[in-house]
């Protein structure tokens, strides 16, 4: 019509409605619904329609469920929504140098790709005392299950540790690794969320084995990561010395630890 110049009558006969429905105007006032669901959405974001609904009809409100259901679909409450999970405070741990062997060791994820841009995982565990890399579990996909396998595979190798730190990951906060350090009597020494410098330890090392191994080769599959991984930590852990252990290798610092306490032959 405004363009080009077609009467009401015309326009609404192209686009078969009746007249009396172009100039209708609706004469229904929502605001006092909306005002009403939004503030109930707000206070219990996990209730449905009947709930909030009962909660309007116990406030005296009069509103019949046809009308009130519009306005909630009309407000696109009627999908579910998935709430943020919600970390307890975390208490901000100090990164000490440690003198003992299994008193604290560290573990975080990383990811890389394959050729064909296939995805996978790594799970580095290491001893914040030696800087020994405990393992490297790769896969497409690590489970909390399978960090608990992998973590009981090093104890049974090395003794359990005091404490272990890590971020806020799933795997990490999960009930099943929760259950299983209280079983162990290992204290879960979570960072506060958005400061990895709080696992400072591993995350230099995740730094070293991303520019010799993730970042160096282009991987095929999964058997020529593990295959490069397992040669590289023969060679971090015996040959590559390092200036924090007064350029010692992680395996000659262990071995003097255990030389100047003979009580840790039994666990190491």
């Amino acid at each position: 019509m405004n363009e080009y110049g077609v009467p009401v009558s015309r326009a609404c006969k192209l686009i078969s409605i009746p007249r009396s429905q172009f100039y209708y105007e609706t004469k229904k006032d929502d605001k006092s619904v909306i005002e009403a669901l939004q503030d109930l959405a707000f206070k219990h974001p996990t209730y449905g329609f009947r709930k909030l609904f009962a909660y309007l009809r116990r406030s005296g409100k009069t509103w019949n469920h046809k009308r009130v259901y519009r306005v909630y679909k009309l407000l696109k409450l009627n999908k579910k929504r998935r709430g943020k999970r919600r970390l307890p405070t975390r208490v901000k741990q100090p990164l000490a140098q440690q003198n003992t062997i299994n008193q604290s060791w560290s573990m975080d994820f990383m990811s890389d790709s394959m050729v064909g841009n296939r995805k996978f995982r790594t799970l580095n565990i290491m001893d914040d005392c030696t800087r020994e890399v405990l393992a490297i579990e790769i896969d497409t996909s690590l489970s909390s299950k399978r960090v608990i396998r992998t973590l009981d595979r090093i104890i049974e190798q090395r003794g359990k540790p005091v404490a272990i730190r890590t971020d806020n990951g799933p795997e990490f906060t999960s009930k099943d690794l929760e259950l299983w350090s209280i079983d162990n009597g290992i204290k879960l020494q979570f960072i506060q969320p958005g400061k990895p410098m709080q696992n400072g330890f591993i995350e230099r090392f995740n730094r070293l084995y991303r520019e010799a191994i993730l970042d160096a080769y282009l991987f095929f599959d999964l058997n020529e990561v593990r295959i490069l991984t397992e040669e590289w930590i023969e060679e971090y852990n015996n040959h590559r010395p390092h200036e924090s252990l007064n350029n010692l290798t992680p395996t000659e610092w262990k071995l003097n630890l255990i030389k100047n306490d003979y009580s840790l032959i039994k666990t190491v």
